[in-house]
């Protein structure tokens, strides 16, 4: 009976490797990021733990039976790590698609995600998710639901074309958002390693003003962005015009950013900046932060930012400490 024993034991240590190597499985992955924050709206402050989009997903691909063609996958839900809520769901949607990918005619998925326009900010936003993230000042920040989308192949490993369409599906009588694409988000991606480049256009998206979001809920966004990688220097810049469809609101908007790395620190600073045209609001970003490398995929890090609107005479100030931790399986 032992000797059965030892042979099923050894057998599996050739089985199971051969196994895994055929077929590897989705990937679970996720990111807790937890931040320790003074929140100060200048009537009043608090203390607050903040879950900063941690999230949990999977993702993968399977093989089909036509050459060089995948099916794709990924479905990512945000988990609140603060008080395990959020808008009353323990998960909340964020990434969720299916698709096909082709080594040589591209990659099509549909579901709900990031547009274009969104994802073409790359790496320049420092403090993404933190609240000096830039969809405090800036429209176009949009994760939107019924999309489809084609991306070309990276053509020289280095330029990748993107177009999105977004039907209204809005069966009402009379109703004019029933048409295949009610709304499109496109881009061109440039990306060598050592300077990132993108230029995206959002056509009729829905969204408002930041400056001024009294007004149409339909926006035309046009959005350039590039980030120089230099040795130890990242120097980041977006300018984007946004402009409504029916009315006569126009927001016009710059992000600078820049970093600096010092063996394991990374001290980072931003300044933006969002005015309207028709009021002469003004949104104003500035943060200041530093990262500290724990290992290659977990951080400790501290910031402090500030977000305040001129004519309104809003300011909200905010210092926090906090970690990321990103792991995968």
């Amino acid at each position: 009976m032992k000797k059965q024993i030892l042979v099923l034991v050894v057998g599996s240590m050739f089985v199971a490797p051969s196994i895994a190597l055929a077929d590897k499985g989705p990937t679970v992955y996720g990111k807790v990021n937890a931040s320790y924050e003074n929140q100060d709206d200048g009537d009043n402050d608090a203390w607050k733990l903040q879950s900063n989009a941690s999230r949990l997903g999977v993702k993968g691909d399977l093989d089909l039976d036509l050459d060089n063609l995948k099916a794709i996958y990924k479905a990512e839900f945000e988990i609140s790590v603060d008080d395990g809520d959020k808008d009353g769901q323990t998960f909340s949607q964020r990434n969720i698609y299916g698709g096909f990918k082709h080594d040589y005619a591209g990659t099509l998925i549909v579901g709900k995600f990031d547009s274009p326009l969104k994802t073409s900010q790359g790496k320049v936003d420092q403090f993404n998710d933190l609240q000096a993230d830039i969809k405090n000042i800036m429209a176009g920040e949009n994760r939107v639901s019924n999309i489809v989308q084609y991306s070309t192949p990276t053509i020289a490993d280095m330029v990748e074309f993107n177009v999105a369409l977004i039907p209204g599906e809005d069966q009402s009588a009379g109703a004019e958002d029933n048409g295949v694409a009610d709304a499109v988000s496109s881009s061109i991606v440039f990306d060598n390693g050592a300077f990132y480049g993108s230029l995206a256009y959002d056509s009729e998206i829905s969204d408002k003003l930041e400056a001024d979001p009294t007004g149409d809920s339909k926006l035309n966004i046009i959005r350039a962005t590039g980030l120089a990688r230099l040795d130890m220097f990242e120097f980041g810049l977006i300018y984007q015009l946004a402009e409504e469809e029916a009315g006569q609101g126009e927001d016009t908007s710059y992000l600078v950013s820049g970093a600096v790395k010092l063996d394991r620190w990374k001290l980072k600073a931003q300044y933006g900046l969002t005015k309207a045209d028709t009021t002469d609001e003004e949104l104003t970003l500035v943060a200041l932060g530093a990262d500290y490398k724990l290992a290659k995929n977990n951080k400790a890090f501290a910031y402090f930012s500030k977000v305040e609107a001129d004519l309104a005479r809003n300011e909200d100030t905010t210092f926090g400490i906090g970690f990321e931790h990103k792991f995968s399986m």
